[in-house]
């Protein structure tokens, strides 16, 4: 159902809890691995979320979608699939991971930035690769402020898609803002251009705008939200800060 009770929504706040943990054992595994001999690659990295997601034993039905690790130049296709390309420094990862919880999905997509080893250093990144994330970061942001009861999918989704055109991104924006999640990771409503679903509470839907950009990298922040009588709830929280990242 698009409308979702409260007891449903428990429960994918469960299933968003038990995504967020995995992100949190990620970034502790990259931070710990990724300097030393051992080759982290895009595979190996969505082996050990399944792992952590395992281990959730009375809860965890499964993935909710093949997991996307998409790093360097893979990151600027927004459905990449696995591959055993080793994740390396000056590159963006992207990480779109979701489990099964009781019969609802999880849904929720970070991307970091793979530095040196020297911490927190923005200068690690290009101009354009700042540019790039600031852009979407403020995108996702504005779209999670901006989803209320009453407000049109569409224009949800201008709200959104302006600010990266007026960033010069527009063309690299390939897919929607949002969908709905529930028994299915993709359900109603389309937070698109041309979707006139007017948003209600206790709709759960996705906020991800991304910029992919073919030989550079891509970028893509993702919450799940439930509309409330006033606004939204972020249900993915913990696991990866949004803010932008240095690993």
């Amino acid at each position: 159902m698009i409308i979702k009770t409260d007891e449903e929504i428990q429960i994918m706040k469960l299933a968003a809890e038990l995504g967020s943990v995995c992100f949190e054992a990620a970034q502790a595994f990259l931070s710990t691995n990724l300097r030393t001999d051992i080759k982290i690659t895009e595979r190996l990295l969505a082996e050990f979320m399944e792992g952590v997601a395992e281990s959730f034993e009375e809860d965890y039905e499964g993935l909710s979608f093949p997991p996307i690790i998409a790093s360097g130049p893979n990151s600027a296709f927004p459905h990449a699939e696995l591959t055993d390309r080793v994740i390396q420094t000056g590159e963006f990862l992207t990480i779109d991971f979701g489990v099964m919880a009781h019969g609802f999905a999880s849904d929720m997509t970070r991307t970091v930035f793979v530095g040196s080893g020297r911490g927190s250093d923005v200068s690690e990144l290009s101009a354009k690769q700042k540019l790039v994330y600031d852009t979407v970061l403020k995108a996702q942001l504005a779209g999670i402020a901006s989803a209320r009861p009453g407000v049109a999918c569409k224009d949800l989704d201008k709200i959104v898609r302006d600010i990266i055109e007026e960033a010069g991104f527009g063309e690299h924006f390939l897919h929607t803002t949002g969908h709905g999640v529930g028994e299915e990771v993709h359900e109603a409503p389309r937070i698109g251009k041309e979707d006139e679903t007017v948003l209600e509470e206790n709709m759960v839907v996705t906020i991800e705008p991304g910029i992919y950009i073919e030989g550079f990298g891509g970028v893509r922040i993702e919450d799940t939200v439930v509309i409330t009588k006033e606004g939204c709830e972020i249900i993915t929280i913990g696991g990866m800060p949004k803010e932008l990242t240095i690993i």
